[in-house]
């Protein structure tokens, strides 16, 4: 009964701010203070305000809360361990992870997804001066280092 009361009397004072800002010719704030003003008496309306004073009056709730602390705190412990057992420093877990990240070779393509326009790689441009045989070499040289 006492939340109700206290929620009208916010809801009318916070009408009566927004009358006096709207006789100051602020109307888009004066509309702005009357919704938030609103808000207060339509919780009572719904009944969240009995809902949430029920919740904050009963022992058993705050029990309630009490264990879900606890169980954020015994994940919080697990992942912890398990994160300190996986990788010992932070620098074996970077080595790791990078890794894994290479097993791929970098100058691999990406897989095609079709035969279309511009699927296949273009070579790159040549600079002037520099003759067809310089070229060739590097292909040899990934040749060779295949075995072919």
């Amino acid at each position: 009964m006492l939340a109700e009361t206290v929620c009208s009397a916010a809801s009318a004072a916070g009408l009566g701010i927004a009358a006096v800002t709207a006789y100051r010719k602020r109307f888009l704030s004066a509309t702005r203070i009357a919704a938030y003003a609103l808000v207060p008496v339509a919780l009572v309306m719904t009944g969240v305000v009995g809902w949430v004073s029920g919740i904050v009056f009963k022992p058993t709730v705050w029990a309630g809360f009490g264990l879900l602390g606890i169980a954020w705190m015994l994940f919080s412990v697990t992942r912890f361990a398990e994160r300190r057992s996986e990788g010992g420093t932070r620098k074996e877990r970077r080595a790791a992870a990078a890794a894994q990240g290479e097993a791929v070779a970098p100058g691999a393509s990406a897989p095609s997804l079709g035969a279309g326009r511009g699927s296949a790689p273009r070579p790159a441009a040549k600079a002037k001066g520099t003759s067809g045989g310089e070229d060739f070499s590097d292909i040899e040289a990934i040749l060779k280092k295949h075995g072919i």
